[in-house]
């Protein structure tokens, strides 16, 4: 990890997104329509992805005028303004939800839509809600992984300390392969609303001898102790969004949060609060979630670097909803593995 690329040459953000042609109602009022503006949607309307439907990069930058396509974007023009026309949220299958971004692209007469949270083919996704012209949310703002300040961290000889106080170099208790230096320590002040507003883990909700105050798309790491059917590890990460019940573990909008992101040297599972919990995982596809400033800064300190997603298997709601929490725990420390 050696050189520093020239950061100005670098896009603020590398998007996946689809053709808004390609998302249509399959149910409802507004049969065989694509998604389109909030004027012409209608809540209750369900939704499914083309199974044609081709992914397509968006490279993004920011100047004074806002959001811009990036040269080498898969779509756009250069240069060509990008704007934010509405954030859809629909409710999936499975229960949960996703976050949709409809943008256009007036010069070159497209609509594309970002997921925010992975969609598929054939699944269905009902509309329940829209936020018109959001224009004052950045869209990398609106995802990013991380801890909220005051998270105590634990350290590689076993004691804790503020996530705030942490230095690139500290030594940090990783859960396989011992103490590793923190190579690079992100912070960004976000208003705690909507996509963004962080979930609460209480004191002793899983273990954890604090208040946990994580970012939604962040995943902890639970250990399954009967490996259920269909499931190809006892080891899983969660989104917190997916651990969210409105009891135990909540949503907490109002005000503004700062959130922190750790970076090793590989993507890691360290321990908050007394529980394990993944670093931020360097790469295009998470990069191109974080604001600006520190996904520009984290290219420019790791140039080419692009980790391998820490084993165990990702569970989302449906999963969470069939195994429960009675027979999950917080993954404990096992034999270091390479």
């Amino acid at each position: 990890m050696t050189g520093h690329p020239d950061t100005a040459s670098l896009p603020g953000q590398v998007c996946q997104v689809f053709q808004a042609d390609d998302f249509f109602v399959s149910t409802g009022v507004n049969l065989h329509d694509s998604i389109g503006a909030p004027d012409d949607v209608c809540p209750g309307d369900v939704y499914e992805l083309d199974p044609e439907a081709a992914p397509a990069r968006l490279l993004l930058t920011r100047g004074g005028q806002g959001q811009s396509v990036a040269p080498g974007s898969d779509l756009g023009l250069p240069d060509e303004p990008v704007r934010l026309l509405a954030r859809y949220t629909m409710l999936s299958q499975d229960g949960g939800t996703v976050d949709l971004l409809l943008l256009d692209l007036a010069q070159s007469g497209l609509r594309v839509l970002l997921p925010l949270s992975p969609i598929g083919m054939r699944i269905e996704y009902t509309l329940i809600s829209l936020d018109r012209s959001p224009e004052a949310s950045r869209l990398s703002d609106l995802l990013c992984i991380s801890f909220a300040r005051g998270t105590m961290i634990t350290l590689g000889d076993g004691s804790q300390r503020a996530i705030e106080d942490l230095t690139p170099g500290d030594r940090l208790l990783t859960r396989d392969h011992g103490p590793q230096p923190l190579r690079w320590l992100g912070r960004a002040t976000m208003r705690a609303v909507g996509s963004v507003a962080p979930v609460v883990i209480p004191r002793g909700v899983m273990g954890n001898a604090g208040d946990l105050i994580v970012s939604p798309h962040h995943r902890m790491f639970l250990y399954q102790r009967h490996r259920g059917a269909g499931i190809g590890t006892s080891e899983l990460l969660v989104q917190a969004k997916h651990l969210v019940d409105g009891e135990t573990i909540f949503t907490r909008e109002g005000g503004v949060v700062d959130y922190f992101s750790l970076v090793f040297d590989r993507h890691e599972i360290i321990y908050a609060e007394g529980i394990p919990a993944e670093s931020l995982m360097v790469t295009e596809a998470t990069l191109s979630r974080l604001p600006p400033d520190l996904a520009q800064e984290v290219k420019a300190r790791f140039p080419g670097l692009n980790q391998n997603q820490h084993f165990g298997t990702e569970a989302g709601r449906d999963m969470m909803d069939r195994l429960g929490h009675l027979h999950l725990r917080p993954g404990s420390r096992s034999t270091p593995r390479d």
